[in-house]
């Protein structure tokens, strides 16, 4: 358990608004075969912005609308599998356009798919010591995607979601869970760069996202409840007053409610709006809540989500004194 508090949230997302009529004018599909298998309706993809992009509007948001002194960030990570480079990590662009090159700043960025916010989330709170971190999750998944690949193409759109963190002894509280196995099938998969031979260049052909639906389906109705159960340690679900659910696929989070005995109603959802963001899903729906004024004083929120590698997390969150109140270090 640590002893941290979510004093911002902030999201972004891509420009360019696909809903699934358009997409059947690319690929074999039709609105009502998309919504009944996935419960998306559209998704946004970025046309001119890149992922570091997106990433800094969200936490420009962040900060600004939550009255945040920036020059207190010491800490950024960013969670994405679709970075803008090799290198530079997608944080230290943040912190080049955030202004703080010349702060006292530890930047980086994770790569854990759909999980990697959670992980991300839960690396920040055990590493920071002073300060505030600005932990984001973000994505242009647009760019590895087959639009002819029916299986992809119609789930997964760009976006961000950034969240500020600070220590704190209100009894405010984070508790993690987080685990990975190996995908020794490659259930869902995306080629990197492949070897050279010696002293020559070669072609590269732009890898694409590819995925085995039914496998994938079949590890997260496994590995979500795992994540909540672990969480909740000895507590009961009746204790959690809001689910803030990766945004895969509506079939998996109705499983899960029903698994959990825990109503589709206190899960907060936009994946019909979204799409799968991946790593920016849990920040960028948080983030929304937050907007909405859902996120309230005396609240239980669990975050979960699952993901490529394979990856599933959970962090209950505890928040004690409301989200506007003031926040002191411990």
């Amino acid at each position: 358990m640590e002893n941290v508090k979510i004093i911002g949230c902030g999201y972004a997302y891509g420009s360019n608004c696909i809903t699934n009529d358009m997409l059947k004018n690319v690929v074999d599909t039709s609105d009502e075969w998309i919504q009944s298998r996935t419960g998306i309706k559209q998704r946004t993809v970025s046309e001119n912005e890149n992922t570091s992009d997106l990433a800094i509007r969200a936490a420009k948001k962040a900060i600004e609308e939550n009255h945040i002194d920036k020059h207190e960030i010491s800490l950024i990570i960013v969670a994405t599998c679709t970075p803008d480079n090799v290198t530079p990590s997608c944080a230290c662009l943040v912190q080049e356009a955030l202004g703080l090159n010349e702060d006292p700043v530890m930047a980086f960025d994770i790569n854990a798919a759909c999980s990697g916010f959670i992980y991300a989330l839960q690396c920040a709170s055990r590493m920071l010591d002073k300060g505030i971190a600005l932990v984001i999750g973000a994505e242009t998944l647009s760019k590895i995607l087959d639009w002819k690949d029916r299986n992809t193409c119609v789930l997964f759109g760009d976006g961000a979601g950034a969240v500020l963190i600070k220590r704190c002894n209100d009894g405010s509280n984070m508790t993690f869970y987080a685990r990975s196995k190996g995908d020794k099938d490659k259930a869902l998969y995306c080629a990197g760069r492949s070897l050279q031979p010696e002293l020559k260049n070669i072609a590269q052909e732009k890898p694409y996202l590819s995925m085995n639906g039914r496998e994938v389906f079949r590890f997260a109705i496994r590995s979500m409840p795992d994540a909540i159960e672990h969480v909740l340690k000895e507590e009961s679900i009746d204790s959690i007053d809001l689910m803030i659910p990766h945004q895969a696929n509506i079939r998996i989070l109705e499983y899960v409610s029903k698994k959990m005995k825990f109503p589709m109603d206190k899960m907060f959802i936009n994946l019909d709006q979204f799409g799968n963001t991946s790593a920016a899903s849990v920040p960028l729906a948080l983030g929304q809540a937050w907007q909405q004024n859902k996120i309230k004083e005396n609240m239980n929120l669990v975050l979960v989500g699952f993901g490529a590698g394979f990856t599933w997390a959970a962090c209950k969150i505890h928040i004690e004194g409301g989200k506007h109140d003031d926040q002191s270090d411990a």
